[in-house]
C-alpha cells in the first residue's frame, strides 16, 4: 500500500481547554480527500512546564463535540516520546492538539515517482509566515 507524504501540526491555544475552533477547517480537509488523520492527541502544558496527554477517545464529550465531523483513521503515529517532545513547545498555561496526516493529494505525484525509478531527494514545508513575506516583499519591489 502506497502511502504519501506524512506531516504533523501542532496547535497551541492559550488557557486549559482546546476550543475546537480547527475543527471545521479540519473536517473539510478530510471530507474533501486532500489529508487522511494518522494520529490526533491533545496536550495541556501546565504553568510550571509539566505536560498532560489526552487522548481523543479520553477527551470530554463536551470538546469531543467539535471533532465529529473529523473522520479519519487514528493510527497512534505518536510515540510518548514524540508527545512530550512536541509538548515542550507549547508555551505554559496552553492547551494544543498535535495533529499527524497524510497527504493524500499528493499520492498520484508519489505513486508516479516510484513507478518512474524516482526517488525523494528533499521536501520541506515553507512557513504560511515566511512565504507571505515573500510574496509581499516581491510586491513591493514591482
Amino acid at each position: 500500500m502506497a502511502v504519501g507524504p506524512v506531516e504533523y501540526l501542532v496547535v497551541a491555544f492559550p488557557g486549559s481547554r482546546f476550543t475546537g475552533a480547527i475543527a471545521p477547517a479540519l473536517a473539510e480537509a478530510v471530507a474533501s480527500k486532500a489529508v487522511r488523520i494518522l494520529d490526533l492527541t491533545f496536550v495541556y502544558r501546565t504553568e510550571d512546564g509539566a505536560i498532560e496527554t489526552v487522548e481523543l477517545e479520553d477527551l470530554d464529550p463536551d470538546d469531543l463535540v467539535s471533532f465529529e465531523p473529523v473522520e479519519g483513521e487514528v493510527t497512534g503515529m505518536l510515540n510518548s516520546e514524540d508527545i512530550r517532545t512536541l509538548g515542550e513547545g507549547v508555551p505554559p498555561g496552553s492547551s494544543a492538539a498535535l495533529i499527524v496526516w497524510e497527504d493524500l493529494w499528493a499520492l498520484p505525484i508519489t505513486e508516479a515517482v516510484r513507478a518512474s525509478g524516482g526517488r525523494l531527494v528533499a521536501h520541506e514545508r515553507i512557513p504560511a509566515e515566511v512565504a507571505e513575506a515573500a510574496v509581499a516583499a516581491a510586491a513591493t519591489e514591482r
